[in-house]
């Protein structure tokens, strides 16, 4: 049964679609049956109302290993890059929840400073100069100045999410032992594992995590949750393990269909390998046949990173490039100056759906 492990705020509904899909002992059975409710649920959704609001902001970009990126593409042979460049999104987005109150959830919202202390970063740029890092990874915008961008308040907040908690430290909007933070409403919509994780973690995962990130935390502004969950008509949190096991993907009706955002895949070309523009990559998916490209920095489970990715791109459907899905990831690989010849298939840059609405008294 699909049950909250903590109180379900009012206006949000468990999402039961995803219910027992995976309990088959055949990795192509679960696959197949994770393939057949994605593909029901994406259109049932796309009959739903659009979100109100849909907002995605460029905000930082962070060199990231190409091994990681595109695991397994290079295990036989050399990088030409041996880094990519991810850029890191916020995504803002305005719903009515299943009790018509309107509502705002800002997904991914990163302070920058703080999540420098994420260990492999940390020794990444140990050595480095201040003023090249900065060249290396270039602020375009923050939290607050997407936020003021929108003409949305921080008291206008309700909910915050991340699709996972790699890197990031929640102290500065949440607040932290006793301390009011920038949010002073919000609280944090988590998946129950990956919370439980955060708390307890063993050294290849603690590698990716902010120290501290969630000290202190009160408990009263967390909501974990089990399973999936369906935050009111045309939005909802889908538990997509694998890159984490509390990792969660954010589907988001809007005007081109179905925007669905994870960390599993670091963009399109892990989504539809078979028609990158990267040659090794669609060579590698050529050989073996695979559907999906794993973000494989911390592989807390393969194979269920690999159904989960065909689950979020079936969700998905095809985006405006039909070669692509609608995977619009919160850290895409994009191509920069310091890396002449790295192709982009397809980006999905920043969007701006709708219109922010005025929440009335």
């Amino acid at each position: 049964m699909n049950m909250m492990t903590t109180p379900m705020p009012a206006g949000m509904q468990a999402l039961a679609d995803f219910d027992h899909a995976r309990h088959s002992s055949s990795p192509q059975v679960r696959l197949q049956e994770v393939r057949s409710r994605a593909q029901a649920l994406h259109e049932r959704m796309m009959a739903e109302p659009e979100v109100l609001f849909y907002r995605s902001f460029n905000l930082i970009r962070a060199p990231y290993p190409t091994y990681y990126a595109f695991s397994g593409v290079f295990a036989h042979r050399g990088f030409k890059f041996p880094l990519i460049h991810l850029f890191n999104k916020l995504f803002v987005v305005q719903y009515r929840d299943h009790d018509k109150v309107l509502r705002t959830l800002m997904l991914s919202p990163t302070d920058h400073e703080a999540n420098r202390e994420t260990p492999f970063f940390k020794r990444l740029a140990q050595g480095v100069p201040r003023s090249l890092i900065n060249v290396i990874a270039p602020q375009y915008n923050t939290v607050e100045g997407a936020l003021a961008e929108c003409g949305i308040t921080p008291d206008q907040v309700d909910y915050i999410s991340y699709d996972h908690l790699h890197t990031h430290d929640v102290r500065k909007w949440l607040g932290s032992h006793g301390q009011p933070g920038y949010f002073p409403k919000a609280k944090l919509l988590v998946h129950r594992q990956e919370w439980a994780s955060t708390k307890a973690l063993l050294p290849i995962q603690a590698d990716w995590y902010c120290p501290l990130g969630i000290d202190g935390i009160a408990p009263d502004r967390v909501i974990t949750f089990e399973g999936s969950l369906s935050l009111g008509p045309g939005l909802a949190l889908i538990h997509t393990p694998g890159h984490t096991e509390g990792n969660h993907a954010m589907a988001a009706r809007v005007p081109d269909g179905i925007r669905v955002t994870s960390e599993n895949g670091v963009g399109v070309d892990a989504y539809e390998p078979l028609n990158s523009r990267i040659n090794a990559v669609r060579r590698y998916a050529q050989h073996t046949g695979v559907e999906v490209i794993l973000n494989g920095n911390t592989l807390e489970g393969s194979n269920d990173q690999y159904i989960s990715m065909v689950l979020e791109k079936t969700l998905a459907g095809r985006s405006a490039n039909p070669d692509y899905p609608n995977c619009a990831t919160s850290s895409e690989r994009t191509p920069f100056w310091a890396f002449p010849g790295d192709v982009a298939s397809h980006l999905f840059g920043e969007a701006h759906f709708g219109q922010v609405q005025r929440q009335t008294k």
